[in-house]
């Protein structure tokens, strides 16, 4: 699968060192690992696509599926060492945000304008959208339970968290099973004509080196992220639903709106529904164990807030999808939800 190439941006990683190391400035090292973080977390996405081919269709979906998100969940691991609970609950809130309104949004509208109509499977679509209901579910649920008992007990939040993040990890498993091994016939998975054209030392290569940077830059980006929003003048709020889901899927960004370019609507679905299920279903569920392992638990429950944007844009991207053909109007009706959650995260200075 091929993807634009944002690799010119990989000078801010010696600039983010020197920043750090050298110079001590907290803004020009956020900046710089920031920066840096989206060509590396690009190279994640293609030395799996090319690990992909290779391996097959199923084994190569299951890398795909594993590997998605790895950018995002480096950043959030260093995010939850240094106890930043809360800004990783809101960059998983905001990683399913971006995704379904304006990856999918800008897709949606630049394909429209290039194609008068787009024909993607429905049933495909469907699959994720589902998944996704099932995730606003177990984002509720918790609230719900908070909000009418009353409770502050932290057993008692963490049993009903530990209980909802198996419960999504379990279906997600099922998800996989179903999407590469019973019903793959439905998605879009490589195919024979597809060439690697990496060898898959070189593509294993840097699969771990990139990883490994996007780790060194996270602990950057982290170890900077209060002085420089002091400076700055944003809330830590705002740069976990907004600036972090946007820094860790630039790549994958991009890609979504090419294959939407070609009229490949399919792939692009794949691209940001697929990834939006594997946020909910998989890495934040993953995080509240790790959490708990590391000493800062994060439990899930989320705010009101937080739980009506992700549920609300679940219930369009649905209502969206239930035709499996999508046009400009659409896409430009997903940027405008997203504008509007944008702008009014950007004004809440505490959940």
């Amino acid at each position: 699968m091929p993807r634009p190439s944002l690799n010119w941006l990989l000078v801010l990683v010696p600039i983010s060192l020197v920043g750090n190391f050298v110079l001590h400035h907290e803004v020009l090292v956020f900046l710089t690992a920031a920066g840096a973080i989206i060509p590396l977390a690009g190279l994640i996405g293609r030395a799996t696509d090319q690990l992909a081919v290779r391996a097959g269709s199923r084994l190569g979906g299951l890398l795909n599926a594993t590997f998605g998100n790895v950018a995002e969940l480096v950043i959030a691991l260093f995010l939850i060492l240094e106890g930043e609970v809360e800004v990783v609950k809101a960059s998983l809130t905001g990683s399913i945000l971006g995704n379904l309104l304006l990856v999918l949004g800008l897709s949606f509208l630049v394909g429209g304008l290039r194609h008068r109509e787009q024909e993607y499977s429905a049933r495909a679509a469907g699959v994720h959208a589902t998944s996704l209901m099932l995730a606003v579910i177990g984002l509720l649920m918790p609230a719900l339970f908070v909000v009418t008992t009353g409770t502050e007990s932290f057993i008692e939040r963490e049993v009903v968290s530990g209980t909802v993040a198996t419960v999504l990890i379990s279906l997600y498993a099922a998800v996989l099973v179903f999407v590469y091994i019973t019903h793959e016939h439905l998605f879009r998975m490589p195919t024979a004509e597809e060439e690697a054209s990496w060898s898959t030392r070189l593509a294993f290569g840097v699969l771990v080196g990139a990883v490994a940077l996007v780790a060194l830059e996270s602990e950057l980006l982290v170890s900077s992220l209060e002085p420089a929003l002091v400076s700055i003048g944003l809330s830590k709020l705002f740069v976990g639903l907004i600036v972090i889901p946007i820094i860790g899927n630039a790549a994958e960004h991009s890609a979504a709106l090419m294959f939407a370019l070609r009229n490949k609507v399919d792939v692009t679905l794949e691209i940001a529904i697929g990834s939006s299920t594997q946020i909910a279903l998989f890495v934040a569920p993953v995080l509240v164990f790790i959490s708990l392992a590391v000493g800062h638990p994060m439990d899930f429950v989320f705010s009101p807030f937080e739980v009506a944007a992700v549920g609300l844009s679940t219930l369009m991207v649905s209502l969206i999808a239930l035709d499996g053909r999508s046009n400009w109007l659409e896409g430009a009706q997903l940027l405008g939800a997203y504008v509007i959650m944008a702008i009014s995260f950007f004004f809440v200075r505490s959940l």
